[in-house]
């Protein structure tokens, strides 16, 4: 039997709170366990109860969702945050990143995509949007970190799209064991320590091939 995935939304929009809540809590496999219209009452309960997915908008009244995300990854380094708002600007995708999001996703996201996306994080993925992964892809130049290896700039293109280690396992035509592998070293040789930090690294030094 598959596990629960469990969810927590940051989201001010009550009627936008509450489908989103509905939605996930009415397919199998899924339960909402909170959710909160601000990061100030977000920050603890997710820290008391955590999830394994937080879907976090950005336009929060009063403390804006970067600074929850970077709040609550101090606190929960491992915790799962994934982006869900109207915003597609350049810097904010970059800022969430840095922050410590690992996927970004737009409102008009289907319903099917974004259980999809919840599941996909939950299983090492780091989801984007279409419109999001071509704009972090297009920003990126043909020239890779002098210390990759060609295998690994590929590995770390696929991530950056927002591909699951078995995504890109199946992309590049290789085992999981030696994507984890791949991935290991790129975190080693870009002094990062999670998909988030590897992905906002390329994105900041345009390190890995502009290809779709």
């Amino acid at each position: 039997m598959e596990q629960l995935i469990t969810v927590s939304i940051v989201e001010d929009d009550a009627d936008i709170r509450e489908s989103l809540a509905f939605l996930i809590n009415d397919t199998p496999g899924f339960s909402c366990i909170s959710s909160y219209g601000a990061c100030e009452a977000a920050i603890p309960g997710i820290a008391e109860d955590p999830p394994d997915v937080v879907l976090m908008d950005l336009g929060l009244p009063g403390m804006s969702g970067i600074d929850g995300i970077r709040l609550i990854k101090e606190k929960l380094p491992d915790l799962n945050l994934v982006v869900l708002t109207v915003h597609g600007e350049s810097k904010l995708v970059f800022d969430a990143l840095c922050a410590g999001a690992c996927g970004y996703l737009l409102k008009d996201t289907p319903p099917n995509k974004l259980l999809e996306a919840i599941r996909e994080t939950r299983g090492g993925g780091a989801p984007m949007s279409t419109k999001i992964a071509r704009m972090v892809i297009g920003s990126f130049r043909t020239t890779a970190h002098p210390s990759l290896t060609q295998r690994e700039t590929e590995v770390l293109t696929e991530l950056c799209k927002g591909k699951s280690y078995k995504m890109i396992a199946d992309a590049l035509f290789i085992s999981e064991e030696t994507v984890r592998r791949h991935i290991k070293n790129i975190y080693k040789k870009l002094q990062v320590g999670s998909k988030s930090e590897a992905v906002a690294k390329a994105l900041k030094e345009k390190l890995v091939h502009a290809r779709a």
